[in-house]
């Protein structure tokens, strides 16, 4: 199992940050499960103001839409812990803020919530980054165990790694 330890992610966020400010490249993130926490650990890097652009906290499906521009039929269609959401929460992160890399994350980290098909610690994932006029999206759905925070950190360690792997 991948260090979720505050250590490791401190690491991992202090990683991104000299990679994003050795390229000149910004970031930000659109949070739903996590609830800022992946924007807390890059902008507790010293120096993060040079590389980390803004963070979107969307924890409900109004903010969502009214926030970033998720369309409503999408989320009823799909549910927001689903690759049509997150994929459609990085974009509008991407294009609203102007960064050049977005994090998107939504997921449920229980107690409650999930679902047969859907089940407590399932996290869809999506990145997207520009290049030049084109931008590349990824996405992942991970299933992370054990209770609310180990999901949380879990989430925030794959958003991390994620990023770093782009």
């Amino acid at each position: 199992m991948n260090d979720t330890s505050d250590a490791a992610l401190a690491h991992l966020a202090a990683r991104l940050g000299e990679r994003l400010a050795a390229y000149g490249r910004r970031i930000t993130t659109a949070e739903s499960c996590t609830g800022g926490w992946i924007g807390k650990v890059l902008t507790d890097v010293a120096g993060s103001s040079r590389w980390f652009e803004t963070g979107y906290i969307v924890y409900g499906n109004g903010a969502k839409t009214a926030l970033l521009g998720v369309p409503s039929a999408l989320l009823v269609e799909h549910g927001a812990v689903s690759e049509p959401v997150v994929r459609a929460m990085a974009l509008a992160a991407l294009e609203r803020s102007g960064a050049d890399l977005a994090v998107a994350v939504s997921g449920i980290a229980g107690p409650d919530g999930g679902t047969a098909t859907k089940p407590i610690g399932t996290v869809w994932l999506a990145w997207a980054i520009r290049h030049d006029s084109a931008v590349q999206v990824q996405t992942r759905c991970a299933t992370f165990g054990g209770n609310r925070e180990a999901v949380r950190r879990a989430t925030v360690q794959c958003a991390l790694s994620g990023a770093l792997a782009l």
